[in-house]
């Protein structure tokens, strides 16, 4: 927190004496929300919701943003390290599937703490890594042995794209050499047996088969209006670098919102004609292990209230 160089912006602010680089934070813990949250992949949130904890604050900032208030740290409470490993806690109390954490990179020395502690007052559920990829590998190396499931985002292949939505033309980079230290660390999916177990359960895709992922890597990429063949660029490099041993999520919930004047053409949402293309896609090249999204999913809210609660 001294010198701060958890991200690839490597600001080097002091934080620990309340400067305050890209993230928007200080070393102090802020978070926005910490309850059961349902619209994660199926064998994440299951049926009884995953335990989601919002940091406030983020290093990417990108242009169409869904969670601004939180990425710009307008939201949230700061709370201490002791009062996160009772978060914790409450969640697994509540039924949680898993602890997953989002956007938490700027907090990692933070919840490094929190979650030995936590672990050793009785935490066992799963551990979720929910991140932009915009991450050091360094930091993500710390991360060895406490996290179980990692979910990543893979946005952009085209540094063009990335610079002018996300101020980061090196996020391809950067999020490849990310993405393979988290494989490295988690390596073939892991599912737990459903509730009601059959004989064959283990013959079909575990997904199907109503499965808790308990340790792995799932992938997301959501489209962008207008960026077919991006999105294919970065499915192809995925598929070809980690076949099934990684979840990839292809997801259509692109949802415009206010402040896009400068970029008429995220304006809109995706047509289901450029989903099924790059759906398609996906399935001629060979990709098994994944998720699609189905239905007007953009019309639906994915976006949880910021109010506080848990916290």
């Amino acid at each position: 927190m001294k010198i701060c160089t958890l991200c690839p912006r490597n600001c080097a602010v002091d934080r620990e004496n309340g400067e305050r680089g890209i993230c928007g934070q200080t070393e102090k813990l802020k978070v926005a929300r910490a309850a059961l949250h349902y619209w994660e992949e199926p064998c994440i949130s299951g049926t009884k919701g995953s335990g989601a904890v919002f940091f406030s604050g983020c290093s990417l900032h990108c242009v169409f943003c869904q969670n601004k208030n939180i990425a710009n740290g307008d939201a949230g409470k700061e709370i201490s390290i002791g009062r996160l490993t009772e978060i914790f806690l409450e969640l697994q109390q509540k039924g949680a599937n898993n602890i997953n954490l989002v956007t938490p990179g700027h907090f990692v020395p933070q919840i490094i703490t929190a979650l030995h502690a936590a672990k050793q007052q009785g935490l066992t559920i799963p551990i979720v890594y929910n991140t932009s990829s915009y991450e050091e590998v360094d930091t993500i190396r710390r991360l060895e042995g406490l996290v179980d499931i990692y979910l990543p985002d893979f946005k952009y292949m085209d540094a063009t794209l990335s610079l002018r939505y996300s101020h980061a033309a090196d996020y391809s980079e950067v999020a490849k050499a990310t993405i393979a230290e988290m494989v490295r660390q988690t390596g073939d999916a892991v599912f737990a047996e459903p509730i009601t177990p059959t004989d064959s359960w283990n013959e079909k895709d575990p997904v199907e088969a109503g499965c808790l992922m308990r340790r792995g890597t799932i992938v997301r990429h959501l489209l962008l209006p207008g960026q077919k063949e991006d999105s294919k660029a970065v499915i192809r490099y995925l598929y070809e670098t980690y076949g099934d041993s990684i979840y990839i999520s292809i997801m259509n919930q692109f949802t415009p919102l206010a402040g896009l004047e400068k970029y008429p053409e995220l304006n809109r949402r995706v047509t289901e004609e450029e989903y099924d293309e790059v759906v398609d896609y996906a399935i001629a090249i060979g990709v098994e292990n994944g998720f699609i999204q189905e239905g007007e999913t953009a019309e639906e809210s994915f976006i949880p209230e910021f109010d506080g609660e848990g916290v």
